[in-house]
């Protein structure tokens, strides 16, 4: 257990008091719950239901439609409570969740995924040893690397390698824009998400530093690199890419609080 880094979130003040416990940090979600767009599906729940629509809000709504979505994933059974929701009321509820991760694990705010890359640097040490051991011709001493988190974990890692970013932010009032986003939780981070470096020693090559290549796979899929769009690189291209945060991103600095006194906002 290595709750400082696969938990990076909980020790990381400036998240915790700027985003996680502060709750104008997710306006953008309050604002969509009051929406025209959550209104709509909330008028139709009510009137299924035969109640008054002011018994009702977007979290019970909320409620209702995980309830569905967990009998669904879990049990392979169609809960009663999927009945309430046509396709168009899903995705409304789909970009609801998507706003809330957005915002707090995403790419919302830069201290969700700048706080990751403690994790994401103690991955490319435990390669950077691989590598070494390799060229040393030594036995490599930890062929494999499994570490457990959560869904947490793993989206401001992947925003911070800049994976399902969209043209534009995630907003309250851009729904309709954002229908063919990248950006959906549900499919970045399922039940059992997992996200595999692949390191390869290649005898063949034509330089050396093709000799060491690596390949991304996010619940079991290739992932395309972003600085060559191939779903295969060379450790030292891949390293190069992210040289700024291997080097430059330090978890105790991203994590200070601001010493001055401004609100969580201007500082977000």
């Amino acid at each position: 257990v290595n709750d400082s880094l696969m938990r990076f979130f909980d020790h990381c003040a400036k998240f915790v008091a700027l985003v996680e416990e502060n709750d104008a940090a997710m306006c953008q979600v309050n604002a969509f719950k009051e929406g025209p767009e959550m209104k709509k599906v909330l008028e139709k729940v009510a009137s299924a239901l035969c109640l008054p629509v002011e018994e009702l809000n977007a979290d019970l709504v909320q409620v209702a439609f995980l309830t569905c979505s967990y009998e669904l994933a879990i049990k392979n059974v169609t809960s009663p409570w999927c009945s309430l929701f046509s396709e168009e009321d899903a995705k409304v509820l789909e970009y609801l969740n998507d706003l809330k991760q957005y915002w707090k694990r995403g790419y919302g705010y830069d201290i969700n995924s700048r706080s990751s890359c403690i994790l994401f640097q103690d991955i490319f040490q435990h390669l950077d040893k691989a590598v070494e051991e390799s060229k040393s011709s030594k036995p490599i001493s930890s062929p494999l690397i499994v570490q457990v988190g959560h869904a947490e974990t793993l989206q401001p890692l992947l925003a911070l390698m800049g994976y399902f970013k969209d043209d534009e932010p995630l907003l309250a009032n851009n729904y309709a824009w954002h229908t063919q986003r990248k950006f959906r939780s549900g499919r970045i981070v399922p039940y059992a998400a997992n996200l595999v470096f692949v390191l390869y020693h290649c005898d063949h090559v034509n330089a050396s530093q093709e000799e060491y290549q690596v390949q991304l796979l996010l619940n079991e899929k290739l992932l395309s690199f972003h600085h060559s769009n191939e779903t295969i690189s060379t450790y030292a291209d891949l390293k190069d890419y992210y040289k700024d945060i291997l080097e430059n991103c330090h978890f105790k600095e991203e994590c200070e609080l601001p010493k001055v006194n401004i609100t969580a906002v201007d500082e977000l």
